[in-house]
């Protein structure tokens, strides 16, 4: 686990039930602004403490980061430690609701409320196509959705999500369509960016819901290894003998949901235009 989030673990360690969830919850709220190589400040993690602590609360947290931020208006080309910060902590929040639906609406205001003030666009779905250079394909990238097909994308993938019976699967078998549909979602790629950061937060609460106990050690330690499984899980170079392979992303769910000790590098999933 990143060496500046091993501070969380003693609240952990030290049994007080209370304290321990709020320390889980940070660290992977923390933990998933590495899908986007993004590390929080000094001053985040000082002030997440002081949550954990309940010294103050999340709405409290918010607050300081914003006055935090509002008196360092000058900062060097590329620094995003504001959107790591402020992201972390609108994670956090979300991540302690009990609140819930399964709906493209869902999905869409969490990308709004994580990123309103970070992008122009938050929670507005592209009206444009994208591709992104991806290390783990070496530059390639995946296909997204079309940006006019976007819409009627999600309301297919809720509703063939909504209309399916897990009655009667086993647990690897449950596991490993949940990983199918959240490969799908992800696929779609719905947002200008932080689709990664969406989806995560989204198929937590959707899991929670499910009735399994989601610990968010998974996405603390292994979010960049998560979006690498989601890349490889969505794309195809038949000449280079390149399938699209779950086989990746349901090494990830079987640790998240099943206990699994799959062994998670992102060196395994990398591959290149000769493969």
């Amino acid at each position: 686990m990143m060496e500046y989030m091993s501070g969380f673990d003693e609240y952990r360690r030290l049994g007080e039930p209370e304290k321990a969830e709020k320390a889980e919850i940070w660290q992977a709220a923390i933990g998933l602004q590495q899908v986007d190589g993004l590390t929080p400040s000094e001053y985040l993690i000082e002030t997440a403490k002081r949550n954990i602590e309940g010294e103050i609360t999340i709405c409290e947290v918010q607050e300081r980061l914003d006055g935090y931020y509002k008196a360092r208006p000058v900062r060097a080309a590329g620094d995003r430690a504001e959107e790591a910060d402020k992201v972390s902590a609108r994670i956090a929040e979300i991540l302690s609701e009990k609140a819930f639906s399964f709906s493209p609406a869902e999905y869409i205001t969490i990308h709004k409320r994580l990123f309103s003030g970070i992008f122009d666009f938050a929670g507005n779905i592209r009206d444009y196509n994208i591709s992104k250079a991806e290390w783990v394909l070496s530059g390639e990238t995946v296909y997204y959705a079309s940006a006019d097909s976007i819409r009627a994308a999600l309301d297919y993938d809720f509703e063939q999500e909504k209309a399916f019976s897990y009655k009667g699967l086993s647990q690897k078998q449950i596991a490993e369509h949940i990983a199918k549909f959240v490969s799908g979602l992800w696929q779609i790629h719905a947002f200008g960016e932080g689709n990664t950061r969406t989806t995560a937060v989204f198929a937590i609460k959707y899991l929670r819901t499910l009735g399994f106990d989601v610990t968010n050690d998974m996405f603390a330690g292994h979010s960049w290894y998560f979006r690498n499984a989601l890349v490889r899980a969505n794309y195809n170079d038949y000449k280079n003998n390149i399938h699209a392979t779950l086989a990746y992303l349901n090494l990830f769910f079987g640790n998240l949901l099943l206990g699994e000790s799959n062994t998670l590098k992102n060196r395994d999933l990398r591959v290149t235009a000769t493969a």
